[in-house]
């Protein structure tokens, strides 16, 4: 059946809208999910690990492609916020089917380790996906830096890797020391400029808890007055002011009130004139 002029049109716009929302999420990269923000007291610290520079257009990506470091027989590639790339130097493992095969080795996660066993170099991914977790090193000291970390998971491990970017203005000083813990959990540090936090001063707003429990208050008041309200008005068929429960009681809190901070004041200024004792002294 052929298809009418409108009908044609609208399929041609919702193919292209279809194109171009594909387009922007094929597009899409890790970097974004690469801010961070901690909040203490009136200052806001925000860490945009991908954001460009000065001296560092890419931010915390390495210009290489990838930070290296190798700590006895073991091997880390990594590159933060975003995948690998492997111009030069590209890891030459076995096993490495879950990070891009042995053509695209290192490629296709965010970080991979290479372990000597039995005299081969045998390669795991630690690290895949866009998800990433940060939080600050220190949450007394945030200006020490931020921890990244990213995971991966297969049959046999659950590996991770915790790479601390500590707050360094002064330049760039990879990372040089290696930890593991367990079967696949494994941490390192670098020193860059992009772990150093951005800080906003926040002028607290509200009365934090106090001003939680007003409300808290007001609102089991509200609910206990409509409740109260509808009751009598629908089931004892009340009408008027009189509807509002225990209406004599809050009429009379203005005058128990006023009397209540009368007798304080009285209490505090002691007896009036008119409350001394008007017996006189008698000369014997």
């Amino acid at each position: 059946m052929a298809l009418l002029a409108p009908q044609r049109t609208c399929l041609i716009f919702t193919l292209f809208t279809v194109f171009l929302l594909s387009s922007s999420l094929s597009s899409a990269t890790p970097t974004t999910a690469c801010k961070f923000s901690f909040r203490d007291g009136n200052k806001l610290y925000n860490y945009t690990l991908s954001s460009p520079i000065r001296n560092f257009p890419h931010g915390i990506l390495s210009e290489d492609g990838f930070y290296k470091v190798s700590v006895n027989q073991t091997t880390l590639w990594f590159q933060l916020c975003d995948g690998m790339i492997f111009n030069h130097d590209p890891p030459t493992c076995a096993d490495c089917w879950d990070c891009g095969g042995p053509t695209r080795c290192g490629m296709e996660c965010g970080a991979l380790v290479s372990n000597n066993i039995g005299g081969y170099h045998v390669c795991a991914a630690i690290g895949r996906g866009p998800k990433i977790d940060i939080d600050v090193i220190d949450k007394k000291n945030p200006h020490v830096g931020v921890t990244v970390k990213m995971s991966s998971s297969s049959l046999k491990y659950n590996c991770s890797l915790a790479v601390s970017v500590l707050c360094n203005v002064n330049g760039v000083q990879g990372p040089q020391t290696l930890e593991r813990s367990g079967d696949c959990n494994y941490a390192t540090e670098l020193k860059h400029p992009s772990g150093c936090a951005m800080i906003v001063h926040v002028h607290g707003s509200g009365w934090g808890w106090f001003g939680t429990l007003l409300v808290i208050v007001l609102c089991l008041f509200a609910a206990y007055l409509l409740a109260g309200i509808v009751y009598r008005y629908f089931f004892l068929k009340i009408r008027g002011t009189e509807v509002i429960p225990n209406l004599d009681l809050w009429t009379s809190l203005p005058r128990r009130t006023q009397s209540l901070c009368s007798s304080v004041v009285r209490k505090f200024k002691g007896p009036s004139e008119g409350h001394r004792s008007t017996y006189s002294p008698v000369n014997f």
